[in-house]
């Protein structure tokens, strides 16, 4: 729905099914419902995931204007989607696999190339269109430094032709459209400091010459191209979980002129690890009621002496519970964003109202998503039906804007 401040959606990939006939499905039991109870008499906009199959298949003529004549016939539109992952992210083992095929690879190139030709599709007039996206591969696939460095390069490159796609649909059909890199742990771009030390030293020097030569453009010129088609994608929910402050970073960006695309509205899991052991045995069982087999929950620990500890996953952050140099753990796991306490532990639920304040006090994006995923593998007890999940959360952010 379109607020003051932007619109705001939630992401699809909360429905399972990988076809785009299952999502499609998903989302026709669900979307209504949940339209009529958040914007009953305003169109309202929707974060389309697809996975690689189902892009395939939405490219199709036929399906394409079923979707056209459904979205048109609910009073909804399309305005940003998630190109994270590629392939299947229910009822599978994910873990670092929601990076592959990374943008080292022809086969991610592809699948957004074709995620963009759907978007420019069913993106409504003067409203520019964003997809996130993976930042970049996943560091610990590469065991030296020159393995690492050649795939930040290939990955550069590979981005500058989905820029150059983007400037040739701008000129063909007058729509904005952005490549919104999502930075997350583990990442080889997981912070905000890392991605604008990338995008400084290493997309802007090669945007500037490839696209300046392509377009016979001054380098001045080329450079505004990329920063209008290779934006940021804030998962406040990653960010949190790097202890990053938020003002500074948002500051940075504004001063370097680098656009945040869209600001991604999760909340990670966090909590203080008592001194006492068994306290600390406690915070420890509660964690542990949080580790299941699906997906990555890398940890970061913050030390007495304000240094970090980096776990992979949140088994071996277990096996280092006790620990007695970390006074506090966050989690990337993303829990509901309307619930602020979970017994011994916590959310960064607030690390979402002071991101939600930056852009109410001068708004740096038009795309709010809410990206909460993991209702399927929640601990019972804080299972919800699906709709009634998504009413609250969405109904927590309208509070938090208003």
């Amino acid at each position: 729905m379109k607020t003051t401040y932007g619109h705001l959606s939630y992401c699809t990939n909360i429905h399972a099914g990988e076809s785009w006939t299952a999502h499609f499905t998903a989302l026709k039991q669900n979307f209504g419902g949940i339209k009529s109870r958040i914007s009953p008499g305003a169109p309202m906009g929707i974060g389309l995931r697809l996975s690689n199959i189902a892009s395939e298949q939405l490219t199709e003529k036929e399906e394409l204007n079923k979707f056209k004549k459904w979205l048109q016939e609910n009073d909804a539109y399309v305005f940003t989607m998630n190109g994270f992952p590629y392939g299947g992210f229910h009822n599978t083992i994910v873990k670092d696999q929601v990076h592959a095929p990374d943008w080292t690879t022809k086969d991610r190139v592809d699948y957004t190339r074709r995620l963009f030709n759907i978007l420019v599709e069913l993106l409504p007039e003067n409203m520019d269109g964003g997809i996130s996206t993976s930042p970049l591969s996943y560091r610990y696939w590469f065991n030296s430094a020159e393995a690492f460095g050649e795939a930040k390069d290939t990955a550069t490159q590979n981005i500058l032709d989905i820029a150059i796609l983007l400037v040739d649909i701008a000129s063909a059909t007058g729509k904005t459209l952005h490549l919104d890199i999502e930075p997350e742990p583990d990442g080889i771009l997981e912070s905000g400091p890392e991605f604008i030390d990338w995008y400084i030293n290493d997309l802007l020097p090669a945007g500037r010459k490839r696209l300046a030569s392509l377009y016979s453009v001054s380098a001045d010129e080329a450079e505004k191209l990329v920063k209008t088609h290779i934006q940021l994608c804030y998962d406040v929910c990653h960010f949190a979980v790097g202890y990053e402050p938020h003002q500074e970073i948002i500051d940075q960006l504004k001063h370097e002129g680098i656009r945040i695309g869209k600001f991604q509205i999760s909340a990670a899991l966090k909590a203080l690890m008592a001194d006492h052991a068994d306290q600390r045995s406690k915070v420890k069982e509660a964690f542990t009621s949080f580790n299941e087999t699906t997906y990555l929950h890398q940890v970061v620990a913050r030390k007495k002496d304000g240094e970090f500890v980096r776990y992979p996953d949140l088994p071996k952050a277990l096996e280092d519970a006790e620990n007695p140099l970390v006074n506090e753990w966050r989690a990337h796991f993303h829990v509901p964003i309307f619930e602020k306490d979970f017994g011994l532990l916590q959310s960064t639920q607030s690390d979402i109202a002071e991101v939600l304040e930056i852009q109410k006090k001068h708004a740096r994006t038009n795309h709010l998503e809410i990206e909460t995923y993991t209702w399927e593998v929640l601990p019972e007890n804080l299972k919800l039906p699906i709709q009634d999940s998504i009413i609250r959360e969405l109904e927590w952010v309208a509070k938090q804007l208003s």
